[in-house]
């Protein structure tokens, strides 16, 4: 079945999840969420893949097991391809992401020796703020002071500050998420986020797809 774009009551399930984040809500409306969220999803990328290649749906539980918070699933549905190109729905709408999310010790070291480095540096922040002028917010964690070892004047010290790196875009579920127009947009801003994409498999290993 080819994609026709996200129902309302994709967004209404998710909508129900936050207010009753509950295993006897999950098991209610368990049909809503493989008709309504996940059976749309698997359409979405696989109109995607001839192009960015196959994508893999994240589960619905979480991992509570060193977490405070004990809700039993996830308030939204992400998939990622093998490349770290990010597509996820929730109550609020939908969100394309891409970048560096979950770096190991030893690739988080690969980031830094390039941003450090003028030429791959340079291209990073060149990367960035065209994301920025085109509407991408960039995000990841970061630290409060600088990294061990890097100058308080260094020029890129914002970008070395980071321990992970992605940039974002998303929409709300206007008229336009009920069809395949879908397609096109998350198309559109994958393509947008290739050469940040590039820049990671460059100058780093491949990150942790896990935003």
């Amino acid at each position: 079945m080819g994609f026709s774009g996200f129902s309302d009551q994709a967004f209404e399930f998710y909508e129900g999840l936050l207010a009753d984040n509950t295993k006897a809500y999950w098991t209610a409306h368990k049909a809503d969420y493989e008709h309504y969220v996940r059976a749309p999803m698997v359409a979405l990328f696989d109109a995607l893949e001839p192009e960015f290649g196959p994508a893999k749906l994240f589960r619905p539980y979480r991992d509570v097991r060193f977490s405070k918070d004990k809700s039993p699933y996830k308030a939204q549905q992400g998939g990622h391809t093998e490349q770290g190109y990010y597509c996820a729905i929730d109550a609020d709408g939908l969100m394309v992401a891409a970048g560096m999310y979950a770096p190991s010790a030893e690739q988080l070291r690969g980031y830094r020796a390039a941003v450090d480095a003028p030429g791959p540096g340079q291209a990073l922040a060149a990367i960035v703020e065209r994301l920025r002028a085109d509407g991408y917010q960039i995000a990841g964690d970061r630290l409060k002071t600088r990294p061990r070892g890097v100058a308080d004047d260094h020029p890129r010290l914002d970008l070395l500050r980071h321990r992970s790196l992605y940039a974002h875009v998303g929409w709300p579920p206007d008229p336009w998420v009920h069809t395949p127009e879908v397609v096109t947009r998350v198309r559109d801003a994958w393509r947008g986020l290739r050469p940040l994409v590039e820049w990671r498999n460059e100058h780093i290993d491949p990150a942790d797809p896990t935003p």
